[in-house]
C-alpha cells in the first residue's frame, strides 16, 4: 500500500536548471520567479523543484499572439 496522496503521484518535478533550459531564459531567472511568487516551486533541502506543470501553465498564460 502506498503512502503517497493520489495527486503527488503523477507529479513531474524539474530542477530550476531544467526550467531554464526549457523556458530558453538564464538560471536566475527562474530563481526570481520563484521567488516572486510567479513560478510556484517546492524547497528539497537547498534546491529548489518546479512541477512540470506549473512551468507549462505559466508559458500558457503568458503566451502572445502578435497580429
Amino acid at each position: 500500500m502506498s503512502t503517497t496522496p493520489d495527486g503527488l503521484r503523477e507529479v513531474r518535478f524539474l530542477t530550476v536548471a531544467e526550467v531554464a533550459a526549457v523556458m530558453r531564459v538564464s538560471k536566475m531567472t527562474v530563481y526570481r520567479m520563484v521567488h516572486s511568487g510567479e513560478l510556484p516551486a517546492v524547497r528539497v533541502g537547498r534546491s529548489f523543484r518546479v512541477p512540470e506543470k506549473a512551468v507549462q501553465d505559466y508559458l500558457k498564460s503568458a503566451f502572445f499572439e502578435a497580429g
